[in-house]
């Protein structure tokens, strides 16, 4: 079966982009498993939140950039160097940005923090599922990997966001 090429195109963005995507949704999920509601400060979990994903995420940029450094011999002060390695992480800080929103909305009263955070790890499940279907329906899209893929790294995401409430 032949894949129309706009749709190629389109899931090779998200193939390009799996590793971030992957990566940010692990990590929110993470983040989300040790943020209490603050009454006092009803805006400290979206923040918390962002500033973990994107200190991470810099860190991660960071760590790629000097690693390509010591790879070529090339300088890491320039423009060009940055912009790449600001490329390859950027989704995964864009995934925190959804989970941030809800978790203002919050704070804003209204919605419940419980049901925000089960927004934000809903969102992130659902991420990890789709790219675990896309990982078996690359490999082999006729069988059950497809499915396989998805119920396994959905898994994982589902076990992070359930480990939040068994530890809560």
């Amino acid at each position: 079966m032949q894949m129309n090429p706009d749709l190629k195109a389109e899931w090779r963005s998200v193939d390009q982009a799996a590793l971030g995507l992957i990566y940010g949704s692990i990590l929110v999920l993470s983040v989300l498993m040790a943020l209490e509601e603050s009454r006092s400060a009803p805006f400290r979990p979206a923040i918390v939140l962002f500033g973990s994903v994107l200190a991470v995420t810099l860190a991660k940029a960071f760590s790629e950039l000097l690693a390509h450094a010591v790879q070529t011999h090339e300088r890491i002060l320039t423009r060009g160097a940055w912009a790449v390695a600001w490329h390859s992480s950027k989704t995964t800080v864009s995934v925190a940005n959804l989970p941030t929103l809800v978790l203002l909305v919050a704070g804003l009263g209204w919605i419940k923090f419980p049901v925000a955070v089960g927004i934000s790890q809903g969102f992130c499940v659902a991420i990890l599922a789709i790219l675990g279907a896309r990982v078996g329906w690359s490999i082999h899209p006729k069988s059950w990997l497809p499915l396989g893929g998805a119920f396994f790294v959905g898994g994982i995401g589902s076990a992070l966001a359930a480990l939040k409430y068994a530890i809560h």
